[in-house]
Order: C-alpha cells, then structure tokens, then sequence
C-alpha cells in the first residue's frame, strides 16, 4: 500500500543477482511513474480497487508462470502472501510487516493513529488518500534521517484506495491449513504493523502441520525493506529459503527447488 512495485528495486537486483528469476507486478492501475500517479489523485480507478481485485491480478500472474513461485510480499503485500500461500499457488512466501488477518488486532496506539487515516468509517470508501509527508514519517519511516524520510517519500509514495485496507479487516487464513513454508518477519520500530502484532500473526500458526518461521529485526521501520541496512534482510531471507525450502524440495524429488 501507498508505493508502486518501485519500492522492490533493490531486493530485484539482490534477488537476481543470486540467480533467482524476479518479478514484481503492480497492483492493477500502478503501471504508472510515482509523479503521474500522484497528479491524477484522487484518481476514481484508485479509489475503487479492492484487496479481491488484488488477490485476483495475483493468481493471475501466477497462473501464467511456468515454475511454482516464492511470494514476498510486504505490509498488505504480506497478507497478500498468506492469503494466496493457503491456496497453494506457491513453494513458499515471506510476509515482511504483514498486515494482519481476520482474528489479529492490537489496540496499540501507533497501530490506531497510523492506521485510521484509512479506514476511518465516516470517509466514503470511494474517497482515494494521499500519504502526507507528515504522516509518512511517523508511520513508514520512524527515526531515520531527515533526508532519507524525504528521498523514500518523493520516489516511492503514491495515493492509496480506502477499499483495500477496509476489506482487509475480514480477510481470513485458515492457521490449521496444511500449506507450504511461511516466515514472518518484523521490525521492532514499526509503527504501523507493530512486532508485536506480527507475533499474534505468527502464534496463530502455531498448530499448523508446516513450516512457519518468525524473525524480528532490530531498529527497523515499516520501511524495512528499503532502508539502510536492508540487505541484512534480504540474505536472511535467501538463507531461509535455502534452509527451509530449496535443500527439503532437494531431497524430496531429487531435483532443485522452487
């Protein structure tokens, strides 16, 4: 939410470079640069997408590859990831930040006043909203420099659809679903998906017959997967993948991994 596919650029390369094939589709109607997108709000196509059309334009990407993908997905990326993982679409998935589903709340305050903007019952639905600078440093990116909070706000922001965080709300994972590997990864200065909201996601999962694994960085923001020190996360990710998912497939079948 609130950035295009743009925000992924340097976990592509990482990815890529480490041989893995990587895409990173927009969300349906942010096939457009970060300035355009901002100079149309509010934008109507904008203000009328929902999580469903989200899910949807996923399985349809999925659908056209040719090998089982991994999902990374961050904040309501991550619970995009659990979602379609409960399908069994994937090999495995990464929710970084998740958003999380039906039956997982706090009360705490960072998670309210962050959070609100969006979902506040009394703005029409169809109302698109555009991330103030303000708001974007107290929920995004909490604690980092001055001017690495205005570099990740004029490249990546863009105006967000009320729907899609609305529809969240009701959004339901079966924890006991036997799936493919899952690991959950938060940072301990997020604000807007506290760690410990990602912990009550993660004990959910506890009595499900999988692999389901939960890390917590340190001094990471909601913007954890763009901020100094991102590679850290990166690697722990790849060298998950490698532990839980590509040497079990490895001997399974006989043949590499997803």
């Amino acid at each position: 939410m609130y950035m295009t596919a743009l925000c992924w650029e340097h976990w592509l390369a990482h990815f890529q470079a480490r041989g893995y094939r990587c895409l990173a589709p927009n969300w349906p109607g942010r096939d457009q640069p970060v300035d355009v997108l901002r100079q149309r709000h509010p934008d109507p196509q904008v203000g009328h997408l929902t999580l469903s059309r989200v899910l949807d334009h996923f399985r349809d990407v999925i659908r056209s590859l040719d090998d089982t993908p991994v999902l990374i997905g961050h904040s309501m990326g991550g619970l995009v990831a659990q979602l379609l993982l409960q399908e069994g679409p994937a090999c495995a998935a990464v929710a970084i930040d998740s958003a999380p589903p039906m039956g997982v709340f706090t009360l705490k305050w960072s998670f309210v006043k962050a959070n609100w903007p969006h979902i506040n019952p009394c703005v029409p639905p169809s109302r698109p909203i555009e991330m103030t600078f303000e708001r974007f440093q107290y929920a995004f990116v909490n604690g980092l420099p001055l001017d690495d909070q205005r570099a990740a706000y004029e490249r990546y922001v863009v105006p967000e659809s009320r729907r899609v965080p609305r529809e969240a709300l009701t959004a339901r994972v079966d924890f006991k679903r036997p799936r493919p590997p899952l690991l959950l990864i938060a940072g301990s200065d997020d604000r807007i998906i506290p760690a410990s909201l990602n912990r009550a996601n993660y004990a959910k999962y506890r009595a499900a017959p999988a692999i389901t694994d939960f890390a917590e960085f340190a001094g990471r923001t909601h913007f954890i997967i763009g901020q100094k020190g991102w590679e850290e996360v990166a690697d722990f990710v790849l060298a998950w993948l490698k532990e839980k998912v590509h040497s079990e497939r490895s001997r399974e079948h006989g043949v590499p991994g997803c």
